[in-house]
């Protein structure tokens, strides 16, 4: 398997530290608000990886934290708490506004079928844990205290910048704008460890540390809770691309200097949704969520599909006409499995050849796109029905789209359809509309070889059929 690695900027082979073993970090939400279907984008691409980690039979933890304090409004460190500006907006307790929105994230994941890591660590759970290793930088002499916080100086490394060829200019205070510049800091590019000095006084969470009684800076979180709960060494870092700097490579810069050695072999990075007015975003107050997709009529999965189609690499432009194609595809794939009457035997040849080729798309950079167009290549091919159903369910345990589920779901309403049509009392016009309504059911789910069939036994009978914008007539030769 090769993926695109941030770090090198190249397509590496997957080798785990340990044989047979995966350790997955992925950036958790700050849990403020509701997670919008960028946000979403994301940890749709990272299930994905999880769950093909699985499908090649590697034991995967996954660890995720929940930033419930220390996110500010700026990643240059400024700005408000996003906790607190949750809460003053709600009027609401910053812990009230952490549970309301951990559990709309998690119900979110749930709709999408996202799997929930094996560990989920709010940052409010693992304050000694940030003071411990904050305390053994200062000893190692990779921070300082300044103005009442604690930075981390970025002029102890030999090279910050691990994810950019940008020069120190390029990215000095951040890649914000608007970002105030912090006086107390030796260099422009370090960054708050813990905060003691905040100019919001009713800041709610707050813990005393060897520095004074305060809360810990964004950054620091990740390091120490993928220390904690995957020990020194990371096969896999996930996240979005915003994330990458600084967010990121903060956590490089930390975590190696506290370690001594290198951290994470592989950072795997989404790229961004956007709308037609450029990428969606909270602060801008245009976001969407799955809620509102619910509530137009979207079926979740329909999104995932939506997700599937685009690499995890390029930006996916959304769009109500992109997604409502995406519905089209999707409920035309479902049709089509309708049909399958799974007749015939389980060929395991033809089971070898196709997941061939679900692997080798996934296989190339997690071509999700390629996946998919597999599940068709199925659908076409030249094998007992038995045989494509098993291969659909096979490759579902990654894409979890759910479509052999929407397909039953289609032969309940077609069959309830048959049931529920007109039933004359002349036996003989009972069994013609019976057979009339079985046929419309076919041509709905595109069987159209199983609806011309119909059509030319009743011919032979000499019964013609006549279709109407009003419904399908017949009448005897």
């Amino acid at each position: 398997m090769k993926l695109y690695n941030s770090l090198t900027r190249t397509r590496d082979e997957f080798v785990p530290n340990e044989e047979g073993k995966v350790k997955m970090y992925t950036c958790g939400p700050t849990v403020y608000h509701f997670a919008h279907i960028g946000n979403l984008r994301t940890y749709i691409m990272e299930d994905v990886l999880d769950k093909y980690f699985r499908y090649l039979g590697y034991d995967v933890t996954r660890v995720m934290n929940i930033t419930d304090v220390g996110h500010l409004s700026s990643d240059g460190d400024t700005g408000e708490d996003k906790m607190l500006k949750g809460a003053r907006r709600e009027n609401k307790t910053v812990l009230e506004i952490a549970k309301f929105y951990t559990d709309a994230f998690f119900a979110d994941c749930e709709k999408l079928k996202i799997k929930t890591p094996e560990v989920v660590a709010p940052a409010t759970t693992c304050i000694d844990d940030f003071i411990s290793v904050i305390s053994a930088l200062i000893e190692k002499d990779f921070a300082y205290e300044a103005g009442g916080n604690i930075y981390f100086d970025t002029s102890k490394l030999k090279n910050y910048y691990v994810f950019n060829d940008f020069s120190e200019e390029d990215l000095a205070v951040g890649v914000r704008e608007g970002v105030e510049e912090d006086s107390y800091k030796r260099n422009k590019a370090d960054f708050v460890l813990w905060f003691t000095r905040s100019k919001f006084e009713d800041q709610e969470l707050k813990w005393d540390s060897p520095w004074g009684v305060g809360y810990p800076g964004w950054h620091i979180e990740c390091s120490c809770i993928s220390m904690k709960h995957l020990g020194e060494t990371l096969d896999i870092h996930c996240g979005g691309i915003d994330n990458a700097f600084p967010h990121h490579t903060n956590e490089i810069a930390q975590s190696e200097a506290y370690l001594g050695h290198k951290w994470c072999n592989y950072w795997f990075h989404v790229r961004h949704l956007n709308t037609n007015s450029g990428k969606m975003s909270k602060s801008k107050g245009e976001f969407l969520t799955v809620s509102l997709l619910e509530e137009k009529g979207y079926d979740p999965l329909v999104y995932r599909f939506f997700c599937m189609q685009s690499h995890y690499r390029k930006s996916l432009v959304f769009s109500w006409e992109n997604l409502d194609n995406a519905a089209a595809a999707y409920n035309k794939l479902a049709m089509r499995i309708a049909t399958l009457d799974n007749s015939g035997e389980i060929n395991e040849e033809d089971m070898a050849k196709y997941k061939k080729v679900f692997t080798d798309a996934l296989d190339n950079d997690l071509n999700t796109s390629l996946a998919v167009t597999a599940v068709y290549d199925v659908l076409k091919a030249n094998i007992s029905a038995k045989t494509k159903l098993a291969l659909i369910a096979d490759f579902d345990r990654v894409l979890s789209l759910g479509l052999i589920e929407a397909a039953e779901k289609i032969k309940a309403e077609q069959n309830k359809k048959i049931e529920e049509a007109p039933v004359s009392d002349d036996p003989e016009v009972a069994r013609i509309e019976a057979l009339i309504a079985e046929r419309a059911v076919a041509k709905k789910a595109k069987d159209y070889k199983k609806a011309d069939e119909i059509r030319a036994n009743l011919l032979a009978e000499g019964i013609v059929l006549i279709d109407t914008p009003q419904g399908t007539r017949w009448e005897r030769q």
